[in-house]
């Protein structure tokens, strides 16, 4: 049996390990709540920009700029967002499994020279090395809380990469948060530049349970819509200007969904360590306590023995 003293310690160090983990559950729920309510506040100014370029799309006889113009697709980069940090659960594996299950459904070859990556978060670029992909980019040590800024690097290496026809598709895999206790790893299509799924993205930053679950209820897209514009120097030129940073604001989005979904699952792994602490620690109670019964048991044994012995 083991001795009451490397109980005591391994008590003490479990009790310690749950206070940790409570600590840590704590901060990523404060962190998952600002997260969420970042993203739904830089909403409207989403929505209003996008609606400028719904009318400005909607023009007739106006050359669409590159971003905004589909291609041949003969080079294909592959953008995985994941986290800096571990301790989240199952948050990076389910990035990657969302990926490795569009590789065997596309039934694509990884290591063909036509497909390129990009790694969003230490996790994601700790995994593409190991398996040898061919990294051109990575992006590491981003805020835990996001900010308009730290999408600039990254919306501007994709822009520049697809002007200049280093690749012709964008797919990036991350994670779209639902609810505290829920995040669905997602694909989505970067480029080129479509009304759709900007709209698609902007829309999904609202939760479909929760406090924030009716934020901005009634606010729609046509009140930004109607009328007639004069638009100065030209339609093309708003839109050259305008795509990069819809393309932003979409990365934007994109990174606060995941930035809340990493809280989320390290708010719940973190909750479970706790639970588990504390119930070792109960368990290791019991032992100690059992062990020390018997010790005493032992004891009065011996002297009682030793007495009957004298007499």
């Amino acid at each position: 049996m083991e001795s009451l003293q490397n109980l005591k310690r391994r008590i003490k160090s479990v009790k310690n390990i749950g206070q940790i983990t409570k600590a840590m559950e704590l901060v990523a729920a404060t962190k998952m709540r600002k997260s969420q309510e970042i993203a739904l506040n830089s909403r409207p100014y989403a929505y209003t920009a996008l609606g400028i370029m719904g009318i400005l799309s909607g023009l007739k006889d106006i050359s669409l700029p590159e971003l905004l113009c589909e291609r041949p697709i003969s080079k294909t980069a592959f953008l995985l967002m994941a986290s800096d940090k571990g301790l989240a659960g199952s948050f990076n594996s389910a990035v990657i499994r969302k990926f490795e299950s569009f590789v065997r459904a596309e039934k694509i070859d990884v290591y063909d020279p036509r497909y390129s990556f990009i790694a969003v978060g230490q996790k994601s670029k700790i995994y593409l090395e190991r398996r040898n992909l061919p990294v051109i980019q990575s992006f590491n040590h981003l805020g835990d809380l996001m900010r308009l800024e730290e999408a600039e690097p990254i919306a501007s290496f994709l822009v520049n990469g697809y002007l200049n026809a280093d690749f012709d598709e964008v797919i990036l895999f991350s994670t779209n948060f639902v609810s505290a206790l829920r995040q669905d790893p997602v694909s989505h299509e970067l480029f080129p530049i479509t009304f759709e799924k900007i709209k698609e993205s902007i829309d999904a930053t609202i939760p479909q349970a929760g406090r924030y679950s009716h934020y901005l209820d009634g606010w729609s897209l046509a009140e930004n819509g109607g009328g007639e514009y004069l638009i100065e120097p030209s339609a093309k030129e708003a839109l050259e200007c305008l795509a990069p940073q819809l393309l932003k604001i979409r990365l934007y989005h994109l990174l606060l969904e995941a930035n809340a979904s990493e809280h989320s699952a390290r708010r719940v792994a973190m909750k479970n360590a706790s639970e588990n602490a504390a119930d070792l620690s109960e368990n290791l109670n019991v032992v100690y306590n059992k062990s020390r019964q018997a010790a005493i048991t032992n004891q009065i044994i011996e002297v009682t023995s030793g007495a009957e012995i004298q007499q």
